[in-house]
């Protein structure tokens, strides 16, 4: 009984917002990280325009912690009216499912995906006393499986499930090191103290462009406008890989649709201005929107193939 009330109480909720104009007041847009990083960088470039077009301020909210899931439970119990919207990334909506005995929040009945914000490529880059193409890596691997190592930016990150794919498809065993942040592995790399690293790009471009390490492949589908002379792993060697970053912008569950498609209309204009692109891909992020069903079948995907990964390679938090 108290849950059908507090159903209703919902439905009523979302009707009298929809009786009014839509916004009416300002937006809340929790931001799960703190700031300065390339997520919080995005939204805080998105939200003046969003407020121009929508007539209401945009507000920015950093509510960091938990691997970014408290900002995207702070979204999941709002009132789902259109006015809190959150930023949250790959851990918080899929792999955190698969490494964290609970979660405070399920993604699938707690949140509404409005759109994709941005996708984070990663380099697999080697010291330059190592095999010179991934062909050659691979067929080094095998030859002495073990032998080899790879850093990697903190315990379940997106960057250390990216190798332990490599491993799987690859059929090979490197072993993965953890460090703390991109920058210590790219610097480790340079100084050949661990001999290969899977890093975000800005942590490593300088030294890839100037010839002191080497981008053996980029992790995304395509090649990155940042660095157009590294090939993907496809291309490299390693048909149908692909591990990327990312991040989007959810709604609390029960948000009305309309709102929903509102605010992804205005999430893709204000991504599609030339000045915020280039600020995103200057922070290491390739802008990416779609709609609320195609983030929703993404996220799904995503769920399913890093639960796979993380079982086939016990990938534990510590």
């Amino acid at each position: 009984m108290v849950r059908f009330i507090a159903l209703l109480l919902l439905a009523l909720g979302a009707s009298a917002a929809l009786a009014q104009p839509y916004p009416s007041k300002p937006i809340r847009f929790i931001v799960s990280f703190p700031p300065g990083g390339s997520s919080d960088l995005i939204v805080r470039a998105i939200a003046p325009r969003m407020s121009e077009r929508l007539g209401q301020p945009v507000v920015v909210e950093n509510r960091p912690g938990a691997g970014g899931m408290l900002g995207v439970d702070a979204v999941a119990k709002a009132a789902p009216d259109g006015y809190t919207i959150g930023l949250a990334a790959a851990g918080a909506l899929s792999s955190n499912v698969s490494l964290y005995p609970t979660m405070p929040y399920s993604v699938e009945k707690d949140l509404a995906p409005v759109s994709m914000l941005a996708m984070i490529p990663f380099f697999l880059v080697a010291h330059p006393s190592q095999p010179a193409s991934l062909k050659e890596l691979i067929e080094s691997a095998r030859a002495k499986p073990g032998g080899l190592s790879y850093g990697y930016g903190g315990n379940g990150s997106t960057m250390h499930l990216a190798g332990e794919l490599f491993n799987m498809m690859a059929k090979v065993r490197v072993q993965g090191v953890p460090y703390k942040g991109s920058g210590p592995v790219a610097a480790d790399v340079l100084g050949g103290q661990v001999p290969l690293g899977v890093v975000d790009v800005p942590s490593a471009i300088a030294n890839v462009k100037a010839g002191k390490i080497r981008a053996l492949a980029v992790t995304a589908k395509q090649r990155i406008q940042a660095a157009p002379e590294v090939p993907t792993f496809e291309e490299a060697g390693l048909p149908g890989y692909e591990a990327v970053g990312w991040f989007g912008t959810v709604a609390p569950a029960g948000t009305p649709s309309e709102l929903i498609q509102k605010l992804n209309s205005e999430i893709k204009a204000a991504l599609s201005v030339p000045e915020i692109r280039e600020r995103a891909l200057a922070a290491g992020a390739e802008p990416f929107t779609n709609s609320p069903q195609e983030f929703a079948a993404f996220i799904r995907a995503e769920t399913k193939k890093w639960a796979e990964v993380i079982k086939a390679a016990g990938v534990k938090l510590e």
